[in-house]
């Protein structure tokens, strides 16, 4: 099934870039277009989790360089991978006081598992646990890959966002002065459009996959309680202390990794923490 939604995101991207392309500079605007949505499609399949893991700064974990992190982690992701028989995660830290955590990839033989610096100030080893669990969760029922697409997509459409603004002020691309009407248009109609498709996709991915992943988590260790409260600590952490993080890559983080409404609000990819909470422990 993720494959298949895989494939369905990438061919949506292409008609996408397709159908803004044209619109913003015909027939030259869409032989751009399906140019950047091969380039897109090939990088986004290949290389979205190490694009991701760079945006963030992410750092291979290791024992030279973190011991501390090292001892705490490694150890725990080792043991719940041989639980699950699934292949070790390749292991880094974000230099962050933010705590929280996400997986990436395209499968789990090239998976990776990112903690941030500030988790391991705020959780306890059961919380701790419960969190890799998650993220190994992600791993097991193979949505990485998909989570890991989708924030190439987001993010590719947040760059044509950008062009349609462009656009607008120029009068389109590789057009005449007789067309600057309708690049102005097409400009327009891709700002309306993309950041919608943006949100579209994400809240199409997401919402599910974390109590999917909270269950396979709790499974994992046998033990709701520690996720549970690693939740609810993570949620206000990062209210307090919110991350200077991307929309486009938000729902790969075990919790939302900003605070407030408004605009942020709309890009909102996870379930609500109490109701998290509460499949997790069995309450209505």
């Amino acid at each position: 099934m993720n494959t298949f939604k895989t494939a369905f995101l990438l061919t949506a991207l292409t008609l996408l870039f397709l159908f803004i392309g044209g619109a913003v500079g015909g027939q030259n605007g869409m032989f751009v277009a399906l140019a950047f949505a091969g380039v897109m499609n090939f990088v986004s399949y290949f290389w979205s989790d190490k694009i991701v893991l760079a945006m963030y700064r992410a750092q291979p974990l290791t024992p030279d360089a973190n011991p501390e992190i090292y001892r705490r982690v490694a150890p725990i992701v080792e043991r719940l991978a041989m639980r699950r028989n699934i292949p070790m995660p390749r292991l880094y830290v974000i230099p962050t006081d933010t705590p929280n955590a996400f997986a990436t990839g395209r499968n789990p033989k090239h998976a990776a598992v990112a903690v941030t610096a500030g988790i391991l100030q705020i959780l306890g080893d059961s919380e701790l646990e419960g969190v890799l669990a998650h993220e190994l969760g992600h791993v097991l029922n193979r949505d990485i890959l998909i989570s890991s697409v989708a924030a190439m997509i987001a993010g590719a459409i947040t760059v044509l966002a950008r062009m349609g603004e462009f656009a607008m002020i120029f009068g389109g691309y590789g057009r005449d002065r007789d067309d600057d009407r309708s690049g102005g248009l097409g400009g327009l109609l891709m700002l309306i459009v993309a950041p919608i498709a943006a949100l579209l996709i994400q809240a199409a991915i997401s919402r599910s996959r974390e109590y999917a992943a909270d269950a396979a988590g709790a499974d994992m260790t046998g033990n709701p309680y520690g996720l549970a409260n690693a939740l609810e600590k993570l949620e206000t952490g990062n209210k307090r202390l919110p991350m200077n993080a991307s929309p486009a890559t938000a729902h790969l983080f075990i919790v939302k990794p900003f605070s407030g409404g408004g605009i942020m609000e709309l890009f909102s990819t996870h379930p609500p923490i109490d109701k998290r909470i509460a499949r997790l422990l069995g309450r209505s």
